[in-house]
């Protein structure tokens, strides 16, 4: 008899799990460790001018979005819509890390798609993404006027995630 409770105990506890697992807020959201941190620190080249460097300094200033795509990015090309609208009204500055791409292929989809960014770095290596935590790309870190971390969205961002995450995370520093 007991070496058929075990199992049905052993059963239990895993669904007990599994039902606390399921209940424990949203699965898509990764807390990241670097909220209320500086953004690293990076120097890159830029996407369209690979003679020309770039670096975190110039996100300083105002706050601004640092937006993780690559051309081969399936969500990427869902969501480069909305950045196109996003940059077209001025509300904030965008830039982009181009990460893990073939800077061929990132010049030609910012040629087709528009480019919604201020600049584009091109972290060919991830070695940048590493140091910011990316998962997968897209992934959108809002960042304060003094380079601090504010927020971190991974996946496509949406006129609904923009309202609902980033608009008031936004307007509340501007208070």
């Amino acid at each position: 008899m007991l070496r058929f409770l075990a199992p049905l105990a052993i059963f239990a506890i895993l669904g007990v799990v599994f039902v606390i697992g399921l209940r424990s807020g949203d699965p898509g959201e990764i807390p990241s460790p670097l909220l209320s941190k500086p953004l690293p620190a990076f120097t890159l080249a830029r996407v369209l001018d690979p003679s020309e460097q770039v670096s975190s300094e110039v996100m300083l200033g105002a706050p601004a979005l640092l937006n993780v795509w690559g051309s081969w990015c399936v969500n990427c090309a869902v969501e480069h819509d909305f950045l196109m609208r996003l940059a077209d009204s001025g509300r904030i500055r965008i830039f982009g890390l181009n990460w893990n791409d073939e800077r061929a292929n990132a010049q030609q989809w910012l040629e087709d798609r528009g480019d919604p960014y201020q600049f584009s770095a091109h972290d060919a290596e991830g070695r940048v993404a590493i140091d910011l935590g990316v998962y997968g790309a897209p992934e959108t870190f809002l960042v304060d006027a003094n380079g601090t971390i504010v927020h971190k969205h991974i996946g496509p961002l949406t006129d609904t995630i923009w309202q609902d995450d980033f608009l008031p995370r936004l307007e509340a520093l501007s208070q």
